[in-house]
Formats: structure tokens, C-alpha cells, sequence
């Protein structure tokens, strides 16, 4: 009989596995991170933005893409909010192709990023929605109504999280990451001290950079965070401001019936 039920335990736990790994398990828990967005007041960092599109330039978008974000946003209030001319000029940094043409020409505001470079490289557009470091407990979702749902956490937790061991499998070369679901990633560690100079002479450390190109990321999947929070803000006002009346009114309206004698 106890075997019996330590193989249907087995197999429970060998079906349900691979799905929690696909909502974002792993066997580290994820720290939250006190990023300036969180909570109902916070916004963007226009420094850190910054600093994340500058990583995402020089080291990441060798690989990934970012092709649901229009170049024009960069100079959005709110955002990395750069100068028109230097948005003008980053864009042509990129090539996109042009039927009319029928060929490559460089990129203006008007156009996207570019898609991922590899095949196996996945788009970053969405990723810091896709992902989430915070669950439960027991599916209750707790922990994503005190924390949010940690897909920055989750971003910046992977690209720090590198052991240094690595192994090959299927001649495919594997790297130890303490984060990333089943413990094992094909992408190299894309970060290393010092790898980048800030203008604004800001830290750059593996954790520093990795929390600004999270923040980077949250903004390209959540670019009108601040217009919704403000937006959420003037509507709770508003029904506070209506709740009141409609309470007042009430008593108005019913105090003949309610103290009559």
C-alpha cells in the first residue's frame, strides 16, 4: 500500500513539475527588488531607463529583439523621454526593410526595433509580463498582491544569478543559473562588471546593470504605467467623492422616515 502511494506521488509530482517551472519556478527564491515603479505612486526612473536602453543597445540587442516597441517611444515623457534629434539619430542605428524599396534602408522614430537576430533568441518586448517571480502561497496569489508579480525581479534575478559552472549536452553548451527554471540556461552570461561606462558615472556592477535593464524591460512591456496609476488614483477619488455624496444624500432623503415619531 505505501508503495502504491509513492508512486501516484511520484507521478503527481512529475506532471505538475513541468508546469510550474513554465509559470516561473525555480529552486531559489526571487528577491524583491525596491524598484522606483513599484507600489500605486511610483514611476519610472528616466536615469535608470536610460541606463537600461544603453545595456539593451550594446549588449543585448546583439541578440533579441525588442519588435512591439516603436522607436518613437523612446522620447515619450514618462519613458527614456530622450531629444527628438538623438531619438532621430539612435534610430538609425537599426535597418528595416522597406517594400517600396525593396530593400534595407536606416531606421527612423516611425519604425520598431528590430526583431530578435537569432532564431532562438526570444523577443523582449513583453518579457517582464510574461514572467512572474512571485507566486501562491498555495495559489492564493498573496505574495503578487504585496509584491506585484516580480516579472522585473525576474529578469534581473536571471541575469545575475550565473554560477559560473557550465556543462554540454547534445553539443549544446549549458550555464548554472540559480534562478532560471531547472537550473540550467543556453544563454551565456551576458553581463560582467564593469562591462559598460554610464555617463552619469553610475554603478556598474553585474547586480546594478541587471536592475536597470530589468526596469528597461518592465517600461517596454508596460510603457503607460504612469497614465494608468494616475488614471486608477483620480478614479478612486472620484468614487470616494461620489460614495460620500450618495451616503449624505441618503441620510437626507430618509431622516423624515427614519426619526419620525
Amino acid at each position: 500500500m505505501n508503495m502504491i502511494k509513492a508512486t501516484l506521488v511520484s507521478a503527481v509530482l512529475a506532471l505538475t513539475a513541468p508546469a510550474a517551472f513554465a509559470a516561473g519556478g525555480s529552486a531559489h527564491a526571487i528577491e524583491n527588488v525596491d524598484f522606483s515603479f513599484d507600489g500605486p505612486f511610483g514611476s519610472y526612473d528616466v536615469n535608470q531607463l536610460q541606463r537600461g536602453l544603453q545595456i539593451y543597445t550594446e549588449i543585448c540587442s546583439a541578440c533579441h529583439g525588442l519588435k512591439q516597441v516603436p522607436l518613437r517611444t523612446l522620447g515619450d515623457q514618462g519613458g527614456p523621454h530622450l531629444p527628438e534629434e538623438q531619438v532621430i539619430e539612435y534610430s538609425k542605428k537599426f535597418e528595416t526593410f522597406d517594400p517600396d524599396l525593396d530593400d534595407f534602408r536606416p531606421s527612423t522614430p516611425a519604425d520598431h526595433f528590430p526583431k530578435s537576430a537569432l532564431s532562438n533568441a526570444p523577443d523582449l518586448s513583453l518579457m517582464a509580463k510574461s514572467r512572474a517571480a512571485f507566486h501562491g502561497p498555495y495559489g492564493l496569489g498573496i505574495n503578487q498582491l504585496l509584491k506585484g508579480t516580480g516579472g522585473a525581479e525576474y529578469i534581473s534575478a536571471i541575469l545575475h544569478g550565473y554560477t559560473g559552472e557550465e556543462k554540454e549536452q547534445a553539443g549544446t553548451t549549458f550555464y548554472e543559473n540559480k534562478y532560471f527554471p531547472g537550473g540550467w540556461i543556453a544563454m551565456a552570461p551576458p553581463l560582467y562588471d564593469e562591462a559598460i561606462e554610464f555617463a552619469d558615472g553610475h554603478e556598474n556592477t553585474v547586480d546594478a546593470m541587471a536592475h536597470d535593464v530589468a526596469a528597461f524591460l518592465m517600461w517596454t512591456a508596460e510603457p503607460k504605467m504612469g497614465a494608468r496609476k494616475q488614471a486608477g488614483f483620480a478614479g478612486v477619488l472620484f468614487l470616494t467623492l461620489l460614495s460620500v455624496l450618495l451616503y449624505l444624500t441618503n441620510k437626507r432623503l430618509w431622516a423624515r422616515v427614519k426619526y419620525k415619531d
